[in-house]
């Protein structure tokens, strides 16, 4: 497992780095890497027990990576987050990968806005754009475009595997 976990930081270092730089994860990149890790569980399975544990752990890591892309490809569709980000989260482990990513970014993006001074009008953009569909057409606000921001996770994605690589590489 924790040659997985390894990889899976690697990937996720690189989509860090392309998504820091440019602001787009590739496809190659989070395809590929969803591709290796479920012909690696298989094979590994394999490899250790028998065919039926590798099409089981194949399976599993096949469920692992649609269960993981639930809440990002939400937040992709209503347009929160982008598609890179939605194909890095990791079959294995994913879901703690993910809540560490999100713990990271709830501090880093106040974090970045309040250093920009853009913090209260975001925050401000935010909550209309939250209490918009329970007021009435002439009270509603529109949230100014400037108001709006992007924020790049993919080095919160990166932290989030690292950590879930520190926890479990220290409990194996």
């Amino acid at each position: 497992m924790y040659l997985f976990l390894m990889a899976a930081v690697a990937l996720s270092a690189a989509a860090a780095w392309t998504d820091w730089r440019t602001g787009r994860i590739p496809n190659w990149l989070t395809l590929g890497g969803a591709l290796v890790a479920i012909v690696g569980h298989t094979v590994y399975g394999w490899a250790v027990e028998d065919w039926q544990t590798g099409l089981y752990q194949g399976a599993f890591s096949v469920a692992g990576l649609l269960f993981c892309s639930i809440a990002p490809a939400i937040l992709f569709w209503k347009g929160g987050m982008g598609g890179g980000d939605v194909k890095l989260c990791h079959p294995l482990l994913g879901i703690e990968t993910q809540m560490y990513a999100l713990v990271v970014a709830a501090v880093a993006a106040p974090a970045r806005l309040a250093y920009h001074g853009r913090l209260f009008q975001v925050l401000g953009a935010s909550l209309a754009l939250l209490f918009n569909p329970f007021l009435p057409p002439n009270r509603r606000r529109a949230a100014p475009a400037e108001a709006m921001t992007w924020f790049r996770l993919g080095p919160a994605i990166l932290v989030g595997a690292l950590v879930t690589l520190l926890v479990h590489g220290y409990a194996s």
